[in-house]
């Protein structure tokens, strides 16, 4: 077999702190240079067909924010900011260079010129600001509908509380240079704007769209006529979305290397077995979301696999606002009633390590010393008897039909872990849902879920893409409330790069990991399947994979 990582690369990402990406001028232009004459004149003509675990839960980035949407959209929309694959370092993509006040309170950008929208509209500081607009003043009632949404975790809060949100204004100061004003200094503040969600689209698309009125749904899932037709900046166009997956073809106008690539179909496999029999059967040229099971076939029949770094956590989440989980002790005794290395060692890839906090090993604000229980069965038993637990049935969602790179097998792993935590005499009530009936909105909403399985993957190489949107606030999916650890995460956030700011990150971890709102389980690696007609693939611990950088056979 063949077999190739991204392990490399991986590392050098992840190993970053973020001095280079804060407060910075960008690298000079020649970086940020359009590509060459003769790349960028190349025509694509290859068909890549490639196999997912799910269906996108919508089109439009700014109110979708799972994995399998961000993969659709990160080849048909673009941000100000992209990420350097190697080095994790902001790179120009819709800007070309970047200053920032000497207060960190405010960033100018110039545009790059001559950039259309794929619908023939130019891209402009006008166009920049619609949508820094759009994100800052979504309705509380969209909100509510599309709890996905990026804009709050990232700058706190919406118009509606201005006085308690980080972003404040943007201004087009001429038609290539734009000017976003925050409250107060946001040291991730451009790795931020790497996101997908912060990825702009055609203003009047938006318009035409209605995308604020989320009156059409696919399955279970609402959304808005423009999440089903995005239009934006980027290498592929939006052609088609159907029962079988997303299509998508060539922009012929696009500014940058169109690659090699003239249509990408993501065809959707909900269980691994028929991804991997498709990839066999030469119906798709690849796949993500490698599951153990997969290994032997994969390595029998020649075929590659790319492991990326791990940039994921994987948890079990508790519910506070279910009254048997708001004492300490019971939620201390489900900790100590998982046994993290069997889980790994049955349902994850080798070399997972085992999880005892929410911020992976490698980035800076990793405590090596937080507090955790460990595997005692026994010692569960005594606090649950110490708790008065009555055997109070607590419900416990997992999600059915999806594989994320977080969750390889997750019927497997409710199994496993309702096995375990029966075992020490709690009595668990399984609540299946389908992933694509709105399984992530049901937990992380307010509701009876007293258990579930999720998890997060990275997107930036940041503490507080991590702690922030998982316990910076009080939310509906861990009814998770202590003021003392929001003030901190908030306070973190600001600080320049070093010491202090990891010594604050360190100390919330241990004081998260003390008040068990979650168990985090496992850092999990992910792996992609390839056939020998793939060349090179770009793998990225934090799944920025754009597919004009795909090399194929001829």
């Amino acid at each position: 077999m063949t077999r190739r990582t991204a392990i490399k690369s991986g590392a050098a990402l992840l190993g970053l702190t973020v001095t280079s990406c804060t407060g910075e001028a960008a690298p000079p232009p020649s970086s940020a240079a359009p590509a060459t004459t003769t790349a960028a004149a190349r025509r694509p003509t290859a068909t890549f067909n490639f196999g997912t675990a799910a269906h996108p839960l919508g089109l439009d980035p700014a109110l979708a924010s799972d994995i399998e949407s961000q993969r659709v959209t990160r080849q048909i929309l673009e941000g100000l900011v992209g990420v350097n694959r190697t080095t994790g370092e902001p790179t120009p993509l819709l800007a070309t260079e970047w200053t920032a006040s000497p207060d960190g309170r405010s960033y100018t950008f110039s545009l790059r010129p001559g950039v259309k929208f794929h619908d023939g509209t130019p891209f402009n500081a006008d166009a920049v600001c619609t949508n820094f607009r759009r994100w800052f003043n979504f309705p509380a009632a969209l909100r509510q509908q599309a709890p996905g949404t990026t804009f709050k975790a990232v700058f706190k809060e919406h118009s509606d509380e201005p006085g308690l949100s980080v972003f404040k204004a943007c201004t087009a100061l001429s038609p290539l240079r734009v000017r976003i004003d925050l409250t107060e200094r946001f040291t991730g503040f451009l790795q931020a704007l790497t996101l997908p969600a912060f990825a702009f689209s055609s203003p009047k698309a938006l318009a035409a769209g209605r995308a604020d009125v989320l009156s059409q749904r696919r399955g279970s899932q609402a959304l808005s006529a423009y999440a089903s037709h995005p239009v934006g900046t980027g290498p592929y166009r939006f052609s088609a979305w159907n029962s079988t997956g997303v299509r998508l073809v060539t922009n012929q106008t696009y500014w940058g290397d169109r690659g090699e690539i003239a249509t990408i179909n993501f065809i959707t496999y909900s269980h691994p077995q028929t991804r991997l029999q498709a990839l066999l059967d030469s119906k798709i040229d690849g796949y993500d979301a490698v599951t153990v099971g997969n290994f032997d076939p994969l390595v029998k029949r020649g075929m590659q696999i790319i492991q990326r770094d791990p940039f994921s956590v994987m948890y079990l989440g508790m519910n506070q606002a279910v009254p048997v989980l708001e004492d300490l002790k019971v939620r201390q005794a489900i900790e100590m009633a998982i046994d993290k290395d069997t889980l790994i060692r049955r349902f994850f890839i080798d070399n997972t390590a085992q999880a005892s906090q929410f911020v992976p090993p490698k980035l800076s604000g990793f405590n090596n010393n937080a507090p955790a229980l460990g595997y005692d069965p026994a010692k569960a038993k005594e606090l649950l008897a110490e708790a008065g637990y009555k055997g109070e049935a607590l419900r416990f969602y997992y999600p059915m039909n999806v594989t994320r790179p977080y969750l390889p097998t997750p019927e497997k792993v409710y199994a496993e872990i309702s096995r375990q935590l029966t075992a020490v005499g709690l009595i668990i009530k399984p609540v299946p849902v389908d992933w694509a009936d709105g399984y992530l909105q049901k937990v992380q909403s307010p509701g009876d879920h007293a258990l579930h399985l999720l998890g997060w993957n990275g997107s930036y190489s940041d503490a507080d893409n991590f702690l922030g949107p998982l316990f910076g606030e009080k939310n509906g999916e861990f009814g998770y409330q202590d003021p003392q650890v929001f003030s901190k995460i908030d306070r973190a956030r600001g600080l320049p790069v070093g010491d202090e700011r990891n010594a604050q990150y360190q100390t919330i971890n241990a004081q998260i990991a003390e008040s068990v709102p979650a168990v985090p389980i496992a850092f999990p690696i992910s792996a992609l399947a390839l056939s020998d007609r793939v060349i090179s693939y770009p793998a990225s611990p934090v799944l920025n994979e754009v597919f004009t950088n795909v090399q194929l056979r001829p």
